[in-house]
């Protein structure tokens, strides 16, 4: 059977923590009386605090073990059987360093939950309305790791702004990329479409047919302090095409189908991503882009 996943468009009340974790058992809730459950939820950047809380962030950051057992207790409180994955953004206290982070997690365990992986936002925006490096810690490794899908990879917001990341995250193993989100709409396109929308699926898009990779996009929706956000929430197949989108406004979950098949189809008829492989070392040794390199070089042929 092909797994299912369900990408939440979440407005969260600003700060209130209770509320939030509420509001997500409620989708625990919806999914499981869905016919087919999903395998993995995904919530947004930021989903138990909102996003805008600059010096707030400090009080409302959640150490990783926390964050893992308080998302567990709403999935057995929603009456979800058996367990199942959980993505969700959360601003992180790592030992005294605070990141903008976002989990993956194996819920409704016998034993409890299990932290699969934490992946800690290494791009940090501090232009325009961001201020993220002012309170917050970048991460320093963007990773792939093992899940039910096989590899995946997790890449928050501006993350995925650079091509670089999805390139690093596919040159891994990822077949999978997930990108929780809370970006605010700019401007309105000819279509009706925010512009902020557009470009997000245009980079989204093109991470996915370049890597041959599925590309889940979950974003916060509602107004933080008059700013807001641009939901948008949406997927992409192996083949960059769209397979699902919400709009701007609404809080709303939408599903889909993961057919892992599609991703060694999709990299067997454009396999850009075994190019480049092949091409990487010679990249990674131009000493225009990395003056380190011209030293590497010396030292291997003494």
């Amino acid at each position: 059977m092909t797994p299912l996943a369900a990408l939440v468009q979440f407005k969260p009340r600003k700060g209130d923590v209770a509320a939030n974790l509420a509001a997500m058992r409620d989708v625990f809730a919806q999914c499981a009386a869905w016919d087919e459950r999903p395998a993995l939820v995904v919530f947004p950047e930021a989903a138990l605090t909102g996003y805008f809380l600059e010096g707030a962030v400090y009080e409302l950051a959640f150490d990783a073990a926390t964050m893992a057992r308080n998302v567990d207790e709403q999935w057995r409180a929603s009456g979800a059987s058996g367990p199942g994955d959980v993505v969700a953004g959360f601003f992180e206290n790592y030992s005294g360093a605070f990141h903008n982070s976002a989990m993956y997690l194996r819920c409704g365990e016998p034993g409890g939950p299990r932290i699969v992986h934490v992946h800690r936002k290494m791009f940090l925006p501090t232009y325009g309305v961001f201020d993220e490096e002012r309170f917050l810690t970048r991460g320093r490794r963007l990773a792939a790791f093992e899940t039910q899908f096989g590899k995946a990879a997790i890449l928050i917001c501006e993350d995925a702004w650079h091509a670089i990341m999805p390139t690093v995250a596919a040159l891994k193993g990822a077949r999978l990329l997930i990108v929780p989100s809370a970006s605010p709409g700019r401007g309105l396109g000819a279509a009706g479409e925010l512009e902020s929308t557009t470009r997000w699926k245009a980079i989204l898009s093109s991470a996915a047919s370049e890597h041959g990779v599925y590309v889940l996009y979950a974003g916060l929706t509602g107004f933080e302090g008059g700013k807001g956000m641009s939901g948008g929430t949406c997927a992409f197949s192996p083949r960059g095409d769209l397979l699902e989108s919400a709009g701007p406004l609404d809080a709303c979950i939408i599903k889909i189908p993961l057919d892992l098949a599609e991703v060694d189809l999709a990299r067997a008829t454009l396999p850009l991503l075994g190019d480049l492989s092949a091409v990487l070392p010679d990249l990674w040794l131009d000493d225009e882009i990395f003056p380190q390199a011209a030293a590497l070089r010396t030292e291997e042929r003494s």
